[in-house]
């Protein structure tokens, strides 16, 4: 069973174009499609404070959802 929303598989710190450290992530897509996305590190940490994980690697599996509201 495919998932009803965009997943995360693989989290990463990464240097943004500024120097300043981005979360670069890889979502899967329910129809299997690929997709990665930078955030700054405001929205990273908001991220995995939504997700309620201290480490980066604690975001596989959680729904891409989570960083716009929580749930």
């Amino acid at each position: 069973m495919m998932a009803a929303e965009a997943v995360i598989v693989d989290a990463q710190v990464a240097p943004g174009h500024d120097g300043a450290a981005e979360l670069v992530l890889r979502l899967r897509h329910p129809n299997g499609a690929n997709e990665v996305v930078s955030l700054d590190a405001e929205t990273g940490f908001r991220l995995m404070q939504n997700c309620g994980v201290a480490e980066v690697g604690g975001l596989a599996g959680h729904p891409w959802r989570r960083m716009l509201n929580g749930g």
